[in-house]
C-alpha cells in the first residue's frame, strides 16, 4: 500500500488525475449544497429573486471549481514553462467568460421590471432600468478585459497611457455633449420629473414632458410645439413640476379687484358661487376666497380653486374670468380701473 502511494506521489499524471477528480467531487458537493440547502432557505422568502440568483450562480461556481482543479493539475505536470503558462491563461480566460455571462444574467434578473417591483428598489423605475443595465454591463466588460490582460501577461501600460490621452482630447472636444450626458444620468437617477408631467423652467418654457433622453429633454407646449432642451440647461435651472406633490391636482388663483364701498360679503358669495358652478373646478378641496390687500384703486381679492390636472389651467382661468365678469355686471359690483388726479401748479404764460 505504501509503495502504491509512493508511486502515485512520484507520478505527476497520477497526482494531476487525483486533483481533477477531487475538484469534480468538490464542485458536485457545492452544487448539492446550493441546490438543496440554499434553495430551501431561499424558498422561505417572499420574493423569487434569490431562487433565480442561486440557479444562475450554480453553474459558474461548479465550473470555477473544476477550472481551479485543472489549473492545479497543470502545475503538477512536468510540462514546458510556456505550455504551462498558456494552459493557465486559457483556463483563466474560460473562467472570466463564464463569470461575465453570469453577471449579464444577474443584471437582467435584478433590473427586470418585475424583479424591481419585487425588490422595491426606490431609485429604479422603467426609465432608469436601461441606463443602469447598460452601465453595469459596461463595467463588467471593462473588468473582464482587464482580467484577461492580466491573465495573458500583457503589458497594458502603453494602452492605458494612450487611452488617457485620448480621453482628455475627447473630453475637451465634446465637453458640451458630456455635460448633457452626465446631466441626463443625474436626471434619470434623481427623477425631478417624469414623462407626462407638466414642468415650467426659469426661461418660461412650460409643457408636458414627452421624452427624457441622455442628451436632452423634449416637452410639448400648449401650442402643440415640441421644444428640445439640453439636459445641461435643465440640470442648472430651477424646475417647477406642476404635476408633482401629493396628487396631480393643481390650485389655480384668480385675482380680481372690486371698488371701495363694495359689499365684501356679497363679493365672497358671488365668487364662491361661480367657482362651484364651473364644471372644471374640483369640489374637493372646496373653492376659497381670500381678501388679500387694500389696493390703490380697489380691494384685491383672490379666488382659489383646484383643477384636476395642470393642462386645464388656461381653460379654467378663461371660464372663471368670463363667469365672474358677467356676474359682477348683473350684481352691480364695480371692477375699478386706475384713476389719477392731475394738479397743475402754474399755467404757462401765453405767447405774444
Amino acid at each position: 500500500m505504501s509503495s502504491w502511494i509512493t508511486d502515485v506521489h512520484l507520478d505527476p499524471w497520477a497526482r494531476a488525475g487525483i486533483v481533477v477528480v477531487a475538484s469534480i467531487l468538490i464542485a458536485r458537493l457545492l452544487e448539492i449544497v446550493s441546490s438543496r440547502i440554499l434553495a430551501r432557505l431561499a424558498s422561505r422568502t417572499a420574493t423569487e429573486l434569490d431562487d433565480q440568483a442561486i440557479r444562475i450562480l450554480r453553474r459558474p461556481i461548479f465550473l470555477t471549481v473544476i477550472l481551479a482543479g485543472l489549473g492545479m493539475a497543470a502545475t503538477t505536470l512536468a510540462t514546458p514553462p510556456h505550455l504551462e503558462t498558456f494552459t493557465l491563461s486559457a483556463l483563466k480566460t474560460v473562467g472570466v467568460l463564464v463569470w461575465l455571462g453570469a453577471v449579464f444574467s444577474l443584471a437582467n434578473l435584478l433590473l427586470d421590471p418585475s424583479g424591481i417591483r419585487q425588490a422595491r428598489f426606490r431609485f429604479l423605475d422603467a426609465r432608469t432600468v436601461p441606463l443602469f443595465n447598460n452601465l453595469l454591463k459596461i463595467v463588467a466588460v471593462g473588468v473582464s478585459a482587464y482580467l484577461l490582460i492580466v491573465a495573458w501577461h500583457i503589458d497594458a501600460t502603453a494602452w492605458l497611457a494612450s487611452a488617457g490621452i485620448v480621453g482628455i482630447a475627447v473630453g475637451f472636444a465634446a465637453k458640451d455633449t458630456l455635460a448633457n450626458l452626465f446631466s441626463g444620468v443625474f436626471i434619470l437617477a434623481d427623477a425631478p420629473y417624469r414623462v407626462g408631467d407638466f414642468i415650467r423652467l426659469d426661461a418660461g418654457e412650460r409643457g408636458e414632458v414627452q421624452h427624457i433622453g441622455l442628451r436632452s429633454t423634449r416637452i410639448l407646449t400648449r401650442d402643440d410645439i415640441e421644444v428640445t432642451i439640453p439636459n445641461a440647461v435643465i440640470g442648472n435651472a430651477k424646475i417647477v413640476n406642476e404635476s408633482g406633490g401629493r396628487w396631480s391636482r393643481e390650485r389655480l388663483q384668480v385675482s380680481v379687484g372690486v371698488a371701495y364701498g363694495s359689499d365684501i360679503d356679497r363679493v365672497r358669495e358671488v365668487l364662491a358661487d361661480e367657482a362651484r358652478r364651473c364644471e372644471l373646478v374640483c369640489t374637493d378641496p372646496e373653492p376659497l376666497v381670500r381678501f388679500r390687500a387694500f389696493g390703490e384703486s380697489g380691494l384685491d381679492i383672490d379666488l382659489l380653486v383646484w383643477i384636476q390636472e395642470p393642462v386645464l389651467r388656461g381653460r379654467t382661468l378663461d371660464a372663471l374670468n368670463t363667469a365672474v365678469y358677467k356676474r359682477f355686471a348683473v350684481e352691480g359690483i364695480e371692477i375699478p380701473y386706475p384713476k389719477r388726479d392731475v394738479y397743475i401748479k402754474e399755467m404757462p404764460a401765453p405767447r405774444t
